[in-house]
């Protein structure tokens, strides 16, 4: 089901500035029997960024009670959230006076291989880099041309991610997922000061791993690195098991993170 400003639609205006421009955010969020244990992470995320943007803000509980509607009686969906600055007049110049469009869609939850939580998944070490543009980084805004270029990447199914590194030679994420790695037995994961996503599943792992340490992060060291999983609000908590010729064994940290998530309430994952 999809709604557009509170009413059953699956259209907006040619004109509007998310289409035009990317003038937009979202929020991709995990119902399971109608909860969303991430919600408050989500919202802040969407709230902040909002400001960021110097966009109106929506109302969280309006947005909540359109996600319910929209889930209806699914046992496990996704809903994304778009909200973008709404019609403008043609240029970039901010609209004198914004009405937001809000566009909440639900989705069946997709299907996973079980297995990939025991065993981890292979990643490509993609060529597209990041550009740097720290009034951007860390927001889920709708310029995501960087993330499809790197997907365009491989059409093996056996390669579940791809490992995304910046203009410097740093690792930052994956395409559709925030990157953790062990490294000299300490946790890391890189800093989003300049380009990535800062993922709410991320925020959950660093609150739930005092220890981890957040920095840049070379590719050569999260190659050499013991253990290497990503996180993601949709697919939990996944293992690496190779970027390229590069092989990881999930490890004690992967694992205790794993149980951290089903003890979110997201028990479908069974490592």
């Amino acid at each position: 089901m999809m709604l557009v400003n509170g009413q059953p639609r699956d259209s907006i205006s040619a004109l509007d500035r998310g289409l035009a421009y990317g003038d937009g955010l979202f929020e991709t969020i995990r119902f399971v029997y109608g909860d969303a244990p991430l919600w408050s992470r989500h919202m802040h995320r969407l709230l902040t960024s909002c400001e960021r943007l110097h966009m109106p803000a929506p109302n969280p509980q309006q947005l909540h009670q359109e996600a319910q509607q929209a889930v209806g009686n699914q046992r496990e969906a996704v809903v994304r959230i778009t909200v973008t600055r709404g019609v403008g007049e043609r240029g970039y110049a901010l609209p004198s006076v914004t009405a937001t469009t809000r566009i909440v869609a639900a989705f069946p939850m997709p299907s996973i291989v079980v297995s990939i939580y025991r065993d981890g998944i292979r990643m490509h070490r993609c060529h597209t880099m990041l550009a740097d543009q720290p009034m951007l980084a860390g927001m889920k805004h709708l310029n995501r041309l960087e993330q499809v270029l790197a997907r365009a990447e491989w059409n093996d199914p056996a390669i579940g991610e791809g490992l995304l590194c910046d203009q410097h030679g740093h690792a930052i994420c994956a395409t559709a997922a925030n990157l953790f790695a062990v490294v000299d037995g300490v946790p890391v994961t890189p800093s989003l000061e300049r380009c990535g996503v800062a993922g709410v599943a991320r925020a959950e792992v660093l609150d739930a791993l005092p220890a981890c340490q957040i920095r840049d992060l070379s590719a050569t060291d999260c190659l050499r690195a013991s253990e290497l999983f990503l996180s993601s609000s949709i697919r939990g908590i996944l293992p690496v098991q190779a970027v390229g010729d590069t092989v990881y064994a999930p490890g004690p940290v992967t694992r205790a993170m794993q149980q951290h998530w089903r003890d979110l309430g997201f028990a479908t994952e069974q490592a």
